[in-house]
């Protein structure tokens, strides 16, 4: 009795005592996952081979997946997998593919604006930090409510706010490929 009062009381305390200072082992992975993620996004902006681009896009993506399995975000991390890793990264190949773009460095894919660009890049990224910090700031999750991040959030939140931004996206990428395929076609001089 006195053990089990004991242990209870140890629990609790070890529950309290959790906090910034003494991080989980999901909290590591995911700062670990977080990190790995943003060096290749950053590969993926700064390689000068566009097929290189588009295969490092795919690993900043897909650690985007294993962050919302982390954050038991289940739903959201299958359509990460399936719509941005295996549709959108499918299609930037293609697009690279029937537009024929060199496979190895090309210097026309380089403006000699890194200056400009770094300076641009990093005042939007603060700026989308200040937003989200300020829009989040005195926001709650509602723990007794449904699941964040499940199917039915999910759904409701995609089917109720988003369809239109949703499904301009598709249009989108459908114009994309069709561009890609048309200028991949190009009639050569001669040709009918």
């Amino acid at each position: 009795m006195i053990l089990a009062a004991h242990t209870t009381q140890a629990a609790q305390a070890g529950q309290q005592a959790h906090g910034f200072l003494s991080p989980t082992g999901v909290e590591i992975l995911f700062l670990l996952v977080g990190l790995v993620t943003l060096g290749a996004a950053l590969v993926t902006v700064t390689t000068r081979q566009l097929v290189h681009a588009a295969l490092w896009l795919v690993v900043a993506l897909g650690g985007l997946a294993v962050e919302y399995l982390l954050l038991t975000a289940e739903f959201i991390a299958w359509v990460q997998v399936l719509i941005y890793v295996g549709s959108v990264v499918v299609l930037l190949l293609f697009g690279l593919m029937l537009t024929k773009a060199p496979i190895g460095r090309s210097p026309d894919a380089d403006s000699g604006n890194r200056p400009v660009a770094l300076a641009v890049a990093l005042a939007a990224g603060a700026a989308l930090v200040w937003v989200v910090v300020d829009a989040f700031r005195t926001t709650w999750i509602d723990l007794d409510g449904a699941v964040q991040g499940s199917t039915k959030v999910s759904g409701e939140t995609l089917f109720r706010h988003w369809v239109l931004p949703f499904e301009a996206l598709s249009v989108l990428l459908l114009a994309a490929l069709v561009g890609a395929i048309v200028l991949s076609r190009k009639k050569k001089e001669g040709e009918r």
